[in-house]
């Protein structure tokens, strides 16, 4: 008995550092971006560097669940975090943006299997009195994650190198994998499902698809030639083919059954536009203050870390009163605060404090938070047993589905925003004091040393261009946060309901 409880404990403890690597990885590597893009170049690419994690991941989830149901959960756990562990080990050596991106893919088709096979574990070993307590636990270590990730992601890029970054996850996956491998004893009674691959298959063309139709439109090639108006075409063509797959398929990667439920249909369109939104915060809040205030990596980690401070707050306020009170009511709480807070940011200038900053990001860190807790409950509200981890992975698949166009949408919208602004400012410059400088390379306001030997008023230019796209940016993302709003009257009265022998223990 004592034995089994030790290793309940140590497999517990792998699947957690398993999350938490997974978890943080997209918040380390985003504070630490500006200095990247400084050493690397290529930062009319650099949104791709998170945008092909995601991608990955979010095609990775829904096929690796339904193979560790097949095959067994441990050895694609196994699997995760060695293909995981190699991906961050390239990352770490890569010497362009173009090699980086790709390395992350390596790393996200990783991350893809831990974090859905992470939580299956969880409800397999432990009995239904303990799932909340463990996956609450589970939702404490995003909070961590997110709280340690643009630190940690600050202070490496500071004091040792942004390679670091990366082999930080080296020595976690290898402790993670020792406990998993050492002390899982998984049951070797598995049920034989057909994976949707027409579904998986359909739906990653599309998206990649999307994805580059908004990357290069506008910049490689016209909007209105046939190389995008052929990836707009190639979306919407196997978008189609991905909705006939889902309805043909026995075991769909999104079951669209569930969706006749209204609450269960709010809270799926709130995780994507809570995913879509709250990635912009993350990517480019460190952008704005190396870029616009001048600060470094570790300045960056620091300013963001009130938002994520935030959001453990919301997340874990949402918990408390989810017996309380209805869904929508404490989403209502959510969206307040959320709209308030990307309003603000939307304000800001290079004269804007940084009290201010910190006081914005609080807000919209506290609104986002509410999601984290309450939209996975919701999507499970009276479900039966056997679908619970269909709507469980269909709410992550979602807020990454949401995530991954957030960034390419308003990453392509901020960069176009940027070069108008630039080409606006130094128009007619050709032969004054800008001459000297690169505009078409601005590297240069990420790093210090050579910030300072701008020259003032070029400076000025490319710093209030760069604020104007980032706070135009944030602004154009209240539209999908105004939906939001509207969605959550959709969710209706229900909440969570405890019988009196549960409130009595």
């Amino acid at each position: 008995m004592t034995e089994n409880s030790q290793n309940l404990k140590l497999v517990t403890t792998a699947l957690l550092l398993g999350i938490l690597m997974s978890a943080m990885d997209n918040t380390i590597v985003a504070t630490a971006m500006g200095t990247i893009v400084s050493d690397l170049g290529g930062f009319d690419k650099f949104i791709w560097v998170t945008s092909a994690y995601m991608v990955a991941v979010m095609a990775g989830m829904p096929i690796f669940g339904k193979l560790s149901d097949m095959y067994g959960r441990k050895r694609f756990f196994i699997f995760g975090l060695a293909v995981f562990l190699i991906g961050s080990a390239l990352c770490g050596i890569a010497q362009t943006i173009i090699q980086l991106s790709i390395f992350r893919a390596i790393q996200g088709i990783g991350g893809g299997a831990l974090m859905p096979i992470a939580f299956t574990i969880i409800f397999d070993i432990f009995p239904p009195e303990r799932r909340g307590k463990m996956t609450g636990l589970l939702g404490a270590v995003f909070g961590a994650s997110s709280v340690l990730g643009p630190l940690l992601g600050a202070y490496i890029t500071d004091y040792i190198s942004w390679h670091w970054v990366f082999y930080v996850n080296v020595p976690i996956g290898i402790v993670s994998l020792f406990l998993i491998t050492r002390y899982y004893k998984e049951s070797l009674k598995h049920s034989k499902q057909k994976i949707d691959w027409m579904g998986a298959i359909t739906l990653v063309i599309a998206v990649v698809s999307l994805m580059f139709a908004l990357e290069l439109g506008g910049k490689e090639y016209n909007w209105n030639s046939a190389q995008i108006i052929g990836l707009f075409g190639s979306f919407l063509v196997f978008f189609i083919a991905f909705f006939i797959a889902e309805v043909k398929a026995k075991e769909p990667i999104l079951p669209l059954w569930l969706f006749k439920r209204r609450l269960f249909a709010a809270s799926q369109l709130l995780a994507f536009l809570y995913g879509a939104t709250f990635i912009i915060m993350t990517v480019f809040i460190p952008i704005f203050v190396q870029a616009v205030f001048g600060g470094t990596a570790k300045n960056a980690g620091l300013i963001l870390t009130p938002m994520m401070l935030g959001s453990v707050a919301g997340s874990s306020i949402g918990g408390i009163f989810l017996t309380k009170t209805s869904y929508r009511n404490l989403m209502f709480i959510s969206i307040v605060s959320y709209i308030i807070g990307i309003y603000f940011l939307g304000t800001m200038t290079p004269e804007t404090s940084r009290t201010l900053v910190t006081l914005y990001m609080i807000l919209v860190g506290f609104g986002v938070g509410f999601s984290f807790s309450l939209l996975p409950t919701a999507s499970l509200h009276n479900l039966e047993p056997q679908f619970r981890g269909t709507a469980n992975s269909t709410n992550s698949f979602l807020r990454s589905f949401g995530m991954t166009l957030g960034v390419t949408i308003f990453g392509t919208i901020q960069g176009n925003i940027f070069t108008d602004k630039l080409k606006e400012a130094f128009k007619g410059m050709a032969g004054g004091g800008g001459a000297s400088f690169k505009i078409g390379d601005p590297r240069q306001i990420f790093q210090a040393g050579e910030r300072s030997k701008i020259p003032g008023f070029v400076l000025d230019k490319i710093v209030n261009a760069m604020s104007i796209s980032i706070t135009h940016t944030f602004m154009l993302a209240l539209i999908p946060v105004v939906i939001a709003a509207v969605t959550i009257f959709f969710m209706g009265n229900a909440k969570v309901e405890v019988s009196r022998k549960q409130k009595a223990s």
